[in-house]
């Protein structure tokens, strides 16, 4: 049971000047993961309010390749991370000082990989040139490339910490440039930590006169088809508590077959915990909401989506209790996205997104191995 929450954040101000310390972090946000996620975090704890800026569907595919998600749904599911207080919609791709001026920003924020343009510029070059930049962690284990090369291979791997061969060809292989592996690029394994759940969830409990709601499900992939249904979950009553039930690996590929769910638990409760309409998630919740769940968390109303309801093992409705206590509510989000619909997208456009990763891959690693060759040649100059 995890808790969430928007807490822990700097109060620095602009030293002599009494204002609140504004901050800018832009990207393509093209499925937003938890790394993503984990990214806005940390550039929301450099300041006190946070502008994320995303680049349009032209933009992307000029300079990268094709999204998979369109640019109004970007733009609606970075709206929905927790630490994001305001979003541009459009942001321009190369981040110039004109952009933190026009929107009142000290600085920028981006992970520390390399993001370049069509033509291999680094895009944040006149904002580190002129000391307005900043740099956060990037997340290891989790990036796009991956999650679009377990969508394609449709292995299993991801549910464990083994690596059989045919993943593992990805994971070498996958978006790769002949040359070699870009260290910005490349796939790691995802370890969940103690440090990185507290980091998501540092929340609240339940105070009076909150509806406490429970929603249970995968949310494999966390995507705008959920956002829609939280969000309008999260309409249901003037002071809404809601908790999110996860299903293990095992439940969600024994209801969903082929290689469900794409992202592992630990992955998907960080990906759900970042959701500003989420206050707290049980981590492996039983797929039959019981009454002992019911009554433990004290929920008035449980929440499912238009989506088909599969029976429990044993051929019972597994949500025949709050049912019969009649706090069971069908909500219709009016998005009917799912998971499958997202993979379609993937498979649909195979060859444009093994391109784009290998286009992408082959730019990184020009500039790496120039920096590579600058720092040997400064060591050498040095001795």
């Amino acid at each position: 049971m995890i808790r969430n929450g928007h807490s822990g954040f700097s109060t620095e101000r602009v030293p002599g000047s009494g204002r609140p310390v504004r901050v800018w972090c832009d990207g393509c946000f093209d499925m937003v993961h938890y790394g993503h996620s984990n990214q806005l975090r940390q550039a929301r704890a450099m300041g006190d309010y946070l502008i994320a800026g995303v680049h349009t569907d032209e933009e992307i595919s000029c300079h990268k390749g094709p999204p998979v998600f369109t640019q109004e749904e970007r733009y609606k599911m970075v709206r929905a991370i927790k630490w994001v207080d305001e979003i541009v919609p459009g942001a321009p791709y190369v981040t110039t000082l004109e952009t933190l001026d026009k929107y009142n920003c000290d600085f920028c924020v981006h992970g520390n990989d390399i993001t370049l343009t069509v033509d291999g510029k680094d895009t944040y070059e006149e904002v580190k040139t002129a000391g307005r930049y900043r740099e956060c962690q990037r997340t290891q284990g989790v990036s796009t490339t991956d999650l679009v090369g377990r969508m394609l291979l449709m292995t299993k791997t991801h549910h464990s910490v083994e690596v059989n061969s045919d993943y593992q060809q990805h994971r070498d292989n996958f978006g790769k440039d002949a040359r070699g592996c870009s260290p910005w690029t490349g796939v790691s394994q995802f370890l969940q930590t103690s440090q990185k759940i507290m980091q998501f969830a540092s929340g609240k409990e339940p105070e009076p006169g909150d509806t406490i709601i429970y929603v249970a499900g995968a949310f494999d992939l966390f995507h705008i088809g959920h956002i829609d249904f939280l969000e309008k979950v999260h309409s249901l009553a003037p002071k809404p508590y809601i908790i999110v039930g996860l299903h293990f690996d095992q439940e969600v590929n024994h209801y969903k077959r082929k290689n469900y769910p794409i992202m592992n638990i630990h992955e998907r409760t960080l990906s759900v915990l970042a959701c500003r309409y989420v206050s707290e998630v049980v981590i492996g919740a039983p797929y039959s909401v019981t009454a002992d769940l019911i009554d433990h968390f004290k929920v008035d109303i449980v929440c499912h989506g238009k989506t088909d309801v599969l029976p429990d093992k044993d051929g019972s409705d597994p949500y025949a209790e709050p049912k019969r206590r009649g706090i069971f509510q069908t909500v219709d989000s009016g998005n009917n996205l799912t998971t499958d619909d997202i993979v379609k997208r993937i498979i649909k456009n195979r060859l444009e997104y093994e391109a784009r990763n290998q286009k992408k891959e082959a730019k990184e690693l020009a500039v790496f191995e120039a920096l590579q060759r600058r720092q040997g040649l400064i060591e050498g100059a040095e001795k």
